[in-house]
């Protein structure tokens, strides 16, 4: 079985494991010697350490190591651990063997906020883990838990590392999106899923709950019709479409996006965020010339990104667009205590954006 035989494997190696670990928890600077894998591409190991901020992808990554070890083996015995709320031999109990040898998947949750008592004996654990277990940590960021981070890190062949960023970039974002629709085998087009990328901003986990409903109530093709058609008042509203229509010239209309979306309880904080990513966008490529594929490459966009920018440029000058720069984050004080009326300093805004700077 390959998951037994990987736990087994990396067992064997374990004294240099535990060497490593030991002289961690002396104080010593350890180096990732383990490999490192993004969420959509994990496997099985003895240890497998689940780091960075985004709790969607994190669970997702869990699920699928423990769909891979029931599927090799469904006679799998599953346990779950708090790290914050452990008591001292719950882990060396969990891990020990059962009486038929089962494979065990052992998921351990707030790892960052783990007790002495945990950060003591995975310590242990780490320098002699046990046969046919997989142990998945789960550490959200910060620096509990740091001692123990660093020995994970520098256990070769007995750890590995899955990496869930949060996904902060349109293009990753968009990314996630397309892989929505490609993993249930429906046909989107690249416009339906920038509309869903640019309706839904906030919460990863919203994105994915809006593409699963386009995903489950829709029939054929999703295109950008359908994204109009399920979700029209937030597309219609949102703080993209606000700024496309500022930066396009268009001042009455995104004024009037402007007031609607704030009748309707629009935040004006990601109102701002969304004038910002599309201004620091343009400010990137304002005088840089190459192909889109090129561009997006060396500034980390989608070639769409590139286009639009491109478009949205025209008729901008460096001066517009540093004034614009400078409101920008005026505003974005302003929406966040520092004036009196946020409404007053968002209009303000769009007007000068709408002048492109003038």
């Amino acid at each position: 079985m390959a998951a037994r035989g990987s736990a087994r494997s990396s067992s064997s190696s374990r004294s240099g494991a535990g060497s490593t670990a030991r002289g961690v928890a002396r104080g010593g600077k350890a180096k990732v010697a383990i490999e490192q894998l993004p969420w959509n591409r994990v496997r099985p190991a003895p240890v497998v350490l689940i780091t960075g901020p985004e709790e969607l992808l994190a669970g997702r990554a869990a699920r699928a190591i423990r769909s891979q070890l029931a599927e090799l083996d469904p006679a799998l015995e599953t346990s779950e651990l708090e790290a914050d709320k452990y008591a001292p031999g719950e882990l060396l109990t969990l891990a020990s063997p059962s009486l038929f040898a089962e494979p065990r998947f052992i998921r351990v949750s707030g790892v960052e906020k783990c007790t002495d008592d945990f950060l003591a004996e995975m310590l242990e654990y780490l320098d002699s883990p046990a046969d046919d277990t997989v142990v998945v940590l789960r550490h959200a960021g910060g620096q509990r838990g740091k001692k123990l981070l660093d020995a994970i890190r520098a256990a070769s062949g007995t750890a590995i590392e899955i990496v869930c960023a949060e996904l902060k970039k349109d293009s990753d974002r968009y990314d996630f999106a397309m892989a929505e629709f490609k993993s249930a085998q429906r046909s989107v087009t690249p416009g339906a899923v920038r509309g869903i990328v640019s309706a839904f901003t906030g919460e990863l986990a919203e994105l994915a709950a809006a593409c699963q409903q386009l995903i489950a109530d829709s029939e054929g093709e999703i295109t950008e019709r359908t994204v109009e058609r399920y979700y029209s008042g937030r597309v219609e509203t949102n703080a993209f479409k606000v700024a496309d229509a500022a930066i396009a010239g268009h001042r009455g209309e995104a004024l009037g996006l402007l007031r609607h979306a704030l009748a309707t309880g629009a935040d004006p904080v990601p109102l701002v965020a969304a004038f910002a990513a599309k201004v620091r966008t343009m400010a990137k490529l304002s005088g840089a010339y190459g192909p889109p594929g090129q561009l997006a490459s060396r500034f980390g966009l989608a070639p769409w990104q590139v286009d639009r920018a491109r478009r949205d440029l025209q008729g901008w000058s460096d001066e517009g667009l540093a004034r614009v720069i400078q409101l920008l984050a005026e505003t974005d004080a302003a929406v966040k205590g520092a004036a009196y009326d946020p409404e007053f300093a968002l209009e303000r805004l769009v007007t000068v954006i709408a002048a492109r700077g003038r």
